[in-house]
């Protein structure tokens, strides 16, 4: 690409020589793409930039903040602004507070999207669709929400994500291709899906702290598949789900999950 304009959000960034950033921008145009850049883009808001080059690293170039004005219009904050121009202030302020347009809990949250896109996705592959979700779901993240509401933002995105990779879950019939019983038991196998386990094999939750896999009832499993994910079935979501992205991760740790457990460790 030659100078090819995108819009996208900063998904990571790690510092490469002086006054330059290696960024890896979640863009609305190409996906996942890899840039160096001048240092200071912030997390969570809109990105416009101009990309060149050939390779798998790209070059970066005008990085533009969209931001609201007290007349409640948008102007571009560039980061390669001139020292004497007016905008630098609030650039410089953006720059120094990445996560002023999230807070609390949903810092942590907004990280952990941030994570699972940039270790999941392929690069260069676009997916306007899930770009769209992911910006929605930033713009939930901004405001005031409860804790279950917040689990409620990411387990959507989530199912976005799974979609997109391709993972589509099958609630009605196990491995199989039995239909899964209300009395049944069933262990979750990510390759496989819904496994039919007996009960006198071992106590279920003997199971899932010994093995690490899920394991669930059919008749939670039945109404995950008529209701979808609400309020009612949202922990048993969140326990698939997981099971799911750790799965897709290889068993390598979130950081994103580690920091939100060191601070409910610590409050």
């Amino acid at each position: 690409m030659r100078n090819e304009a995108l819009t996208g959000y900063l998904l990571h960034q790690r510092p490469y020589q002086e006054k330059r950033a290696l960024y890896c921008l979640f863009s609305q145009q190409h996906g996942v793409i890899h840039g160096v850049g001048k240092k200071g883009a912030p997390l969570f808001m809109p990105l416009q930039l101009f990309a060149s080059g050939k390779r798998d690293l790209k070059t970066f170039s005008q990085i533009n903040i969209a931001v609201h004005s007290n007349s409640n219009r948008h102007e571009k904050v560039s980061l390669d602004a001139h020292p004497d121009n007016a905008a630098v202030d609030d650039a410089h302020t953006l720059a120094a507070m990445p996560y002023e347009t999230i807070t609390g809990q949903q810092q942590y949250s907004a990280l952990y999207l941030n994570e699972i896109l940039w270790r999941l996705l392929p690069t260069e592959d676009p997916m306007p669709v899930l770009w769209q979700h992911y910006q929605n779901s930033l713009y939930q993240l901004k405001q005031p929400l409860t804790q279950q509401q917040l689990r409620l933002c990411l387990r959507q995105f989530e199912k976005h994500l799974f979609d997109e990779l391709g993972f589509t879950l099958t609630l009605s019939h196990d491995s199989m291709q039995d239909a899964i019983v209300p009395e049944g038991l069933y262990r979750f196998l990510p390759d496989a899906g819904f496994l039919a386990i007996s009960r006198d094999t071992i106590e279920s939750e003997r199971l899932t702290s010994t093995s690490g896999y899920a394991v669930f009832l059919g008749a939670d499993i039945i109404t995950m598949a008529q209701s979808g994910i609400t309020t009612t079935t949202l922990n048993d979501w969140s326990k698939l789900h997981r099971h799911l992205i750790d799965h897709l991760l290889e068993y390598q740790p979130l950081q994103s999950r580690l920091l939100w457990q060191q601070q409910r460790r610590y409050q």
